[in-house]
This record gives C-alpha cells, structure tokens and sequence, in this order.
C-alpha cells in the first residue's frame, strides 16, 4: 500500500505542518516544525508507504489502551471476551479505534477533527463514538481524544495516545513519577515499586537509548519533557486534567507509559488514562465506567521551545 490507498491530509498554522491518515486507523503522518531551511519532525514521520499502524507518527488508543489479559474482561457478573488484534501480539492491544478508517472534517484553519462510530468491531463488546481534535497553535498542538459510550450495558473505558519521537545519540526525557509496574518476560505487570531499576527513574532524567523498557508509571505528575540538543529542540506534553487533579488533592496521581526498544530509531512515551491490564487489577485503576451517553476525554497540550 502506499499513500495514494492512504492519502495524506495536510493542515499547516503557525509555521507548522500536520499530517493525517483518516483511514490508516485515524493516524498522524507528521507533525513538523516549519525551521528554515529545513522541516524538523517533533515526531517520527510515517514513510507513506507502510500500512503498519506501528510506522505512524502517533495514533490514539481507544477504548483502551495497552494490553487485555485472560481472553477478556469481566464486568457487572458478565464475561467480555476479547480477541487478539495484532500478528504477534498475544493480548488485545491499544484497543480498536486505531484498526478502522475515521473519517475528517475541518472546521477552521487551524484545526482538523477526525471522528469514528465503532460498533462490536471485530467481536468486541464496545459500542462508542470517537473524535480525535488536532489544533495547531502559536509554539505547539493541542490535541484532543473523546469518547462517548453508545451501548446499552455500562462498560469501563480508558484512553491514551501513541505517539513516536526519533532518537538521537544525546536524547532525554523527564517525567516527575513515583512508582512502575514491573513485569517479567510477559510484558505484562508483576509488582508494583517505588524503586526503580537503575536508569528508570524518570524524575531525573533518562536516556532515550538504552535496554528494553516496556512498563506503566504510577504518581506522574502530567507533564513530560523530551530534549533533542543536537537540534536545539524541547517538547513538553502537558495534561491539564492530571495536574489540576494534583493541585486539588495535593498528589500526583497520572498514569505514562515509557517503550523503549533496546534497538531501532524511535522510542514511545504515551499518555494514557490507565495502567496496563487494568481490567484486572483490583481496583481497576484509571478505568471509568461509562453509562450510555457518557463520555471519557483526554487533552493533551504539546509545546515545543528551541534550545539556546
């Protein structure tokens, strides 16, 4: 396949450029900084060629995010089977909103909407409608992810994004956490710790490159930093929602994802509602039960700075 089976929409404001795939799962192709001479790629381009929803440059995780144990869930006495949706995988991933075509409309200049009405698809239980808000604004993205509950049994939902940054040999990241789930060869969590291996905590910075991290973090504080010197570039990812929650009840209480593949140019950090395999914890952390009309968002606010 390439881009003329997946043809690329483009929406450029305020000395940037957005790209997306509407029916590539409701991806992003790009979003570049318009630095003369030269474009720069705040995430990882998509080549245009490959239908692999994992060479975007991000797409989002709706109804849920990350991995389904145990062939499903149960819920309210009643049993939902899921079933695995990519080839290698042995969980349901990331959900299903990233498998099917959106569609797209722009209702300004600076500002693209992808939408999606999903019912059982591919077996599934979940019955919603999606919408995917991308606004280009003065020094970065705000970016939008909202999902509303169509079915007639309350299920529980969660949210994330999966977006790839390029790594470079001088790559950071920072992120204020308080705790990861680790796992064992299953990427599947384990035990939840305060201690964290060495080099995974987030507070004081880590190097993008590195051994494999594939894990959930606890106590994030919403707001991440990723630097780029040998570009002059630093991206933060802010989500409101979190820290106003942490001003409220004086904790950080935010869930992350940190992928960093031992090899390959990209690695993820994702924002997500919930922990891994939350349908399985006890307490079902991060996971809101939506009624028939109700609605779960995810806003995340993405500024980008040039280092002096």
């Amino acid at each position: 396949m390439t881009h003329f089976e997946h043809p690329i929409v483009w929406l450029t404001y305020a000395g940037q450029r957005l790209g997306l795939v509407p029916s590539l799962g409701g991806g992003v192709a790009a979003w570049q900084l318009e630095r003369r001479p030269d474009l720069l790629d705040l995430w990882r381009p998509w080549d245009g060629r490959n239908p692999d929803m994992y060479s975007l440059a991000s797409f989002a995780m709706v109804p849920w995010s990350n991995r389904i144990s145990k062939g499903g869930f149960d819920h309210d006495g009643q049993f939902y089977p899921m079933v695995c949706n990519r080839l290698g995988e042995p969980y349901p991933i990331h959900g299903d909103g990233w498998l099917q075509p959106w569609t797209l409309k722009q209702p300004a200049d600076d500002t693209l909407v992808m939408s999606l009405q999903s019912h059982q698809f591919a077996g599934n239980p979940y019955e919603y409608e999606a919408t995917q808000t991308f606004r280009l604004v003065q020094g970065g993205l705000d970016q939008t992810v909202r999902v509303t509950h169509t079915g007639f049994d309350p299920l529980p939902y969660g949210l994330g994004l999966h977006p790839w940054f390029l790594r470079t040999q001088r790559a950071w990241l920072h992120a204020d956490v308080q705790g990861v789930w680790l796992s064992g060869a299953d990427p599947l969590p384990l035990m939840h710790t305060t201690d964290f291996p060495p080099g995974w905590d987030l507070g004081n910075g880590v190097d993008v490159n590195g051994t494999l991290v594939d894990n959930a973090f606890t106590g994030w504080s919403g707001e991440s930093v990723i630097r780029w010197p040998e570009d002059r570039l630093q991206l933060t990812m802010r989500v409101p929602a979190v820290q106003q929650a942490a001003q409220v009840t004086g904790a950080a209480s935010g869930y992350c994802l940190l992928y960093r593949p031992p090899g390959g140019p990209a690695f993820c950090f994702e924002p997500v509602t919930h922990p891994i395999d939350s349908f399985h914890a006890p307490d079902r952390a991060g996971l809101k039960v939506l009624n028939t009309g109700e609605t779960l968002t995810l806003h995340v606010e993405w500024r980008f700075q040039t280092l002096v």
